[in-house]
């Protein structure tokens, strides 16, 4: 009998196929839950139903809740700098993606935020998710940094993170029920003053404080 016939990696790779799609289906239905339900409140037994899978594979896969926050953390970290791909200077860009990116994952990033200090393996998630937005912060606007002495640098950072922070999103989005348009210029508004330039130099000319 040929092992090697033409059937069989086709199979092997069908089988891989499959279980990716199931994993993805498991954390996109453990997301769900998260996003509107607290850690301690998501059972496995949920994940499995929601995804169309038994306990025991959601167990296989992934070990557990602290295995699903790990494995939705690697994903979602990829997801997002593909949502913030710029080029350094780019900074029209760089607030259409933190728009893009916070309406489609900002509320489930608060729920996250809301339960970090009462577990390790959501703190972990969230500490790292702060990292990457002040370094990407810091890429996006690094024309502007150049040049600065350490103190002065840190504080233009810090007032940049600020500027495109998750929680000015909520106040703007969800607190106040402003529209995407009203946030955006807010925004752009914010990144100008922590630079200390005029937002239609930097902007690409686009008018501030007129919705789109």
């Amino acid at each position: 009998m040929n092992s090697d016939s033409p059937t069989r990696p086709y199979r092997q790779s069908a089988r891989a196929e499959a279980a990716q799609a199931r994993g993805e289906r498991i954390l996109d239905a453990f997301a769900t839950r998260i996003r509107d339900s607290w850690f301690d409140e998501i059972r496995l037994e949920d994940v499995a139903q929601d995804s169309g899978v038994t306990v025991q594979t959601v167990i296989r896969r992934f070990g557990g809740k602290e295995g699903l926050i790990a494995a939705m953390q690697e994903r979602l970290a990829i997801e997002v700098t593909l949502r913030r791909e710029v080029r350094p200077g780019d900074v029209t860009r760089a607030v259409n993606s933190i728009v893009e990116d916070y309406e489609e994952v900002g509320d489930l990033i608060l729920r996250l935020l809301a339960q970090e200090d009462r577990y390790p393996a959501v703190r972990a998630m969230t500490d790292r998710g702060r990292a990457q937005h002040r370094a990407w912060i810091t890429q996006a606007f690094v024309p502007w940094l150049d040049g600065l002495d350490a103190e002065a640098r840190q504080r233009r950072i810090d007032a940049l993170v600020v500027a495109g922070d998750l929680y000015v999103w909520k106040l703007v989005r969800r607190d106040m029920q402003r529209s995407v348009a009203d946030y955006r210029q807010l925004m752009m508004r914010m990144f100008a003053d922590a630079i200390g330039a005029d937002p239609a130099e930097i902007f690409n000319h686009e008018p501030i404080g007129v919705n789109r």
